[in-house]
This record gives structure tokens, sequence and C-alpha cells, in this order.
């Protein structure tokens, strides 16, 4: 991408009316919150449920004000396995209620508010000698459960397909690389999977915006109080106050820095990232059981980018909770051994081009085991709570990516209660996110098919960019498909600031550091170039 002609061109077709986040919008905005007029509800926070919280309380018409110390998407949320789950793994240990909310949500996402970002993914657990036949028949019932939670969730056939057993040739062809040796057969199963979690909250967030709420990234809540907060302009270092008739705490694990009493035992969950040519042909994402564990496993993920996820681990984490977590090489080596024992041709350390982890804000309210320690972070439940602090601060904590939007709920009902707030009934079960429309409509939109998939009905918009400068139409690095549209489009309406926020978070190029440091001149080339722009605008 060298400099020919000015990197922005013209009008394009537009984003939703009002969802658009800039430096812009976010400069007039933070002059209008802070030390202004006092807004109804101050969300601190804008993973996925700080972004959900935002949106509903918007939706219902009251006055928003959003802010973090960093990002959106900056923190746990955008660490996931990019899995919208439908609730089997809770049936296994007995949360039947999580299990329905799960499946219920699932639905609402795939069907209502967001099909262009979440779609059907099918999953193989291939029945190797590791996996006795007491283990097979286990998983099938377990995929039965999990088709009945999808009935009683009501969620349609066609969005979700029944389980079936699969043969081995079946087996081998969804899975080539998997070891032909001993392969008896497979289970073929179904769950909701995420073009890209980061993204979907962005779209919430971008839609919250449409309806009113101000979000404002890189502003750090210093305190709160049931009537506000002091904050921090991270850009300046700017300090003031943000008045509210509501305060809620929506910031994952580091949700007990700002409230006393919460109590949140982070569980760390690590990825691996390969290339996809590693384990080649992946129709199907696998399944892949944990030798001597009944019910746990490594999922195995193809990303239709040229790469693919192997996660994920359940390891507690002590201590003071970092920025960014680091995946320890012991997370490493047990997913490669993991992965390896289904293998024809195991895959080694110097594969392993990325890893990530991500920290799940477990409310750490489990009775010590008996044997006197800990329960493991794997047994604590992964129900949300909605706590109210003798000072008057709501805080959302534990839940799920998949939950995101009931845990929103919960909270903002809990501060139209508590704080008497003027609103009606939460609408975000039916309200399409920026860019969702239904399957026939983002079928016939004048775009190509992965564009559809992450944009939805803006893809048009994003492709129309690179259409009228071949320049921004070409990828920004080699055997990855992300161009220099795409960055143009996240800095002008998706509240990009800076190359972090299009490297690791718009887009996910910064997942791979050999990657990230082929991209950069194209990331600063369009940040420079929009920043001239508006300069001489």
């Amino acid at each position: 991408m060298s400099p020919a002609t000015p990197l922005v061109p013209g009008p394009t077709p537009g984003p939703l009316p009002g969802s658009s986040l800039s430096a812009a919008r976010r400069s007039r905005e933070l002059g209008e919150t802070i030390g202004g007029p006092v807004v109804d509800v101050l969300v601190v926070g804008l993973g996925a449920t700080g972004a959900g919280v935002a949106l509903d309380a918007a939706a219902r018409g009251l006055t928003v004000a959003a802010v973090d110390a960093h990002d959106l998407a900056f923190g746990t949320s955008r660490f996931s396995s990019k899995l919208i789950h439908g609730g089997l793994r809770y049936l296994a240990s007995a949360q039947l209620d999580v299990a329905h909310e799960s499946a219920v949500e699932r639905g609402v996402l795939m069907e209502r508010t967001a099909p262009h970002l979440v779609r059907a993914q099918p999953f193989v657990l291939p029945l190797t000698p590791l996996v006795s036949r007491g283990q097979s028949a286990l998983a099938w019932a377990g995929f039965r459960a999990g088709d009945t939670l999808r009935l009683a969730a009501r969620t349609a056939r066609a969005t979700l397909p029944a389980p079936r057993r699969l043969s081995a040739v079946e087996t081998r062809h969804l899975a080539p690389a998997l070891r032909a040796p001993g392969l008896r057969g497979g289970l073929l199963s179904w769950d909701g999977r995420l073009t890209d979690d980061a993204r979907l909250v962005t779209a919430v967030a971008r839609t919250a915006a449409a309806h009113g709420a101000r979000i404002l990234t890189r502003l750090r809540a210093l305190e709160l109080t049931a009537s506000g907060a002091r904050v921090r302009d991270e850009l300046t270092g700017e300090e003031g106050e943000i008045r509210a008739r509501a305060v809620i705490n929506a910031s994952g694990v580091w949700a007990g820095d700002l409230v006393e009493g919460i109590r949140i035992r982070p569980s760390r969950g690590t990825h691996l990232v390969l290339r996809s040519d590693r384990l080649g042909p992946l129709p199907a994402g696998l399944h892949v059981p944990v030798p001597g564990e009944t019910n746990r496993f490594v999922l195995v993920l193809p990303q239709g980018d040229g790469r693919v996820y192997v996660g994920l681990t359940d390891e507690p984490v002590e201590g003071d909770i970092p920025d960014v977590p680091e995946a320890p090489e012991s997370d490493i080596g047990f997913l490669l051994d993991v992965l390896g024992s289904v293998l024809d041709i195991p895959v080694q350390r110097e594969d392993v081009v990325g890893a990530f982890a991500g920290l799940r804000p477990l409310l750490d309210t489990a009775p010590e085991a008996r044997s006197g320690g800990a329960p493991r972070t794997s047994d604590i439940s992964r129900r949300h709570a909605v706590l109210t602090s003798p000072g008057g601060v709501i805080t959302v904590v534990g839940g799920k990516l998949t939950t995101y939007r009931r845990m929103a709920e919960d909270a903002v009902d809990a501060a139209v209660t508590t704080r008497r707030l003027t609103a009606g009934p939460s609408p975000t079960a039916t309200l399409p996110l920026v860019g969702a429309a239904s399957p026939a409509t983002l079928g016939s939109l004048r775009a190509p098919r992965r564009l559809v998939q992450r944009y939805g009905t803006e893809a048009p918009a994003v492709h129309a960019l690179g259409a009228r400068d071949p320049r921004l139409g070409r990828p920004v690095l080699p055997g990855h498909p992300v161009t220099g549209a795409e960055l143009l489009w996240a800095v002008r309406h998706e509240g990009a600031l800076d190359e972090a926020d299009l490297l690791d978070r718009r887009t996910r190029i910064g997942l791979v550091p050999a990657d990230r440091g082929s991209a950069l001149d194209a990331v600063r080339e369009v940040l420079g170039e929009v920043s001239a722009q508006v300069g001489e605008g």
C-alpha cells in the first residue's frame, strides 16, 4: 500500500445512522459527559456484558454513558473460543437452568439479533482407541440431550442440524489429519460459532451508540459511587466526574478492584494458533477427548482465515490480574499433548505460530472442598450474578459470552428497580445488531461472503471502499484476507484509535506476532492518511 493517491476515498454506502464510532465522536461526547448533566446509567467496562448493558439501557430510552480504560473487547471478550454454546457442558454438571438459558440465548443470536455473526458449526468427536464404548455412549447421550435443549429453546432445525453417528470413512473425510489405525467412527454435533468475538462486542457497542449511548474508550474509572464516578482520560491524563442515577460495574475480572466485597476467582483459558495447512482441510471442528477425563475436551476450531485455534484450558489464576494474560508453556504443552493423541502426525511446538489466554470472571461463591482446598475452577458455576454493594453500585459478574444479553438485561432490571428509573422491559431479545438481516437478505448482498459474515448488511459499503481504491482492496499482508478497506472502516466507523485497536481487536491479525509485524506499515499508513484528512478538514 504505497502512497500514490489519497487513502480515504469519497462517499460510500453508509453505516446504520448514529452507529459510527470515531475519534471525533469520542472527543465530542467526552466533553459533553465529564462534568455534564446527570445520565441515567453509567456503565463501567466495554466487553460483551458492558456493551450489552449499554445497549439494553439505551434501548429502553435511558441516557447512557459507557466507559472503558482501554478499548472495546479489550479483556476476556476477545479471548474466547468464538463459540456460542447451547448449554451441553452445563447439563453434565446438572446446571439445568444455565443450560437452558444458554440454549435460548444461542437461538436469539443465531435467528434474530446477529445471524450475520453467528452460524452453525459442525464438530466431530473421533472414536479412537482412547475413547471407550462407555465414553462413546455417554457422549452420544449428551449430544442427544443437547438437541433436546435446542428444541426446548425453540431454535429451528434448519438453524442447527441434528447430531448423528459417522463411519470411519466419513470421520476421516471431515478431518483427514486424524490417525486412521483404530479409528472406528465419530460423532457429529453442531453448535453456534462466532465469526469473531471482538466483532460481536463492536456490533453491540455500535448498536448502543445508534440508540444514543455514549461509548467512551480510553476513559478509566478511578472510583465508583452510587451517583457516578471519578474518571481519567487515558489519552490526556485529565480527570473529571461523571454523574449518574445508576452505576453498573461490568468490568469482568477487574470488578473487585472497583467495588469492595466482590470476590472473583479467575480461570485461564488458553488457545493455540496454528496455520491451517498444518492440519490440512477441516470442514468441521474437532472435539478431542482429554485422556483420563470423562467429560472434558480440547477443541480444534478452523477459522476460515488461514488459521486454526486449539483450546482450551481451565486453570486457576492467583495474584494480580494482568491487562493481557500470557499463555504459559504448561498450557501449550497440555494442548499439544491432547491434540497429538488423535493426529496422524503430531503438531510440534514450532508449529504454534501464536497463543492467547483469556480470564473467565468466575464469582467465588463455591464452598471449600472437603479436603480443605478450594474447588477447581472448572467446578465453579457459570451462573451470573447481579450484586448491589452497600454503597449502591450494581455489579454484574460471572456468566459467559453466550449469555451476555441476558446478563445485561438482569443488570439493567436491577438498576431500574433499585434506583427507581423510569423504563420499560428490555427489548433486546428481538433487537437486531448493526449488520443483522435475514439469511435471504444476507445471501443477496453484493459483497464477498467473508465480508458478509463479518459486516452483514454493511459488507457492500466496506467492499465499495476497496473497489474505489485498489490499494484498499488488497490484503494488508500475504496469506491473510483482511484488506486495507477493513482497516479504514474500523477507524471511520468502529472506534479504532490506534494500531493495537486495528491489529488486535477490529481484526485478529495480531494473534500471530509475525503477521502483526508484517501488517504494521499498512496499518500506520491508514492511520496517517485518516489523521491527515481530519487535519485538512
